[in-house]
């Protein structure tokens, strides 16, 4: 009798903790890399990396970029690119870093033999990875209370 209750206190527990880890794990969201759409850009040449945002202020970049951030980077450098700790506030990182963020990104991060930020060459297109940044220059943007208008600006002046 006391075997059974402790049998069925112990799934009852295991159950519990199965429950909660699997809610773990699904609240990351699924940590393949994700696939941009990127229908609506101008597309860009082949084979030459750009080193600075064609995009900045599209709005249509925008919104993939914030799609695309969402199913890629947001799981380790937050929703809406408010760092929970993870990984550096990208909020934070100015049109200036350009080329920082492309390598980065193309290239991933790997210091000491250990991979703190994977390669997505190969895995997003360069229009993917220039959405995404017109995505972070509109957190930036907002972030430091620039004007809206301003960034929006500078994809008319590009057109």
């Amino acid at each position: 009798m006391i075997q059974t209750k402790h049998l069925r206190c112990l799934s009852v527990v295991m159950a519990g903790v199965l429950a909660v880890a699997t809610t773990a794990a699904l609240a990351h969201g699924n940590v393949v890399p994700q696939p941009v759409e990127t229908e609506g850009l101008k597309p860009l040449p082949e084979g030459q990396w750009l080193t600075e945002n064609p995009y900045r202020g599209n709005k249509t970049a925008i919104e993939i970029g914030d799609s695309g951030f969402n199913e890629n980077c947001a799981r380790c450098h937050g929703l809406q690119a408010i760092s929970g700790g993870i990984a550096p506030d990208l909020r934070e990182l100015g049109p200036e870093y350009d080329e920082y963020f492309i390598g980065h990104v193309r290239n991933g991060v790997h210091r000491n033999g250990m991979t703190y930020m994977p390669a997505f060459e190969g895995v997003l297109s360069q229009e993917a990875m220039w959405a995404i940044r017109s995505y972070i220059d509109k957190r930036y943007y907002e972030y430091n209370d620039k004007n809206l208008d301003d960034l929006y600006k500078q994809a008319d002046e590009q057109s």
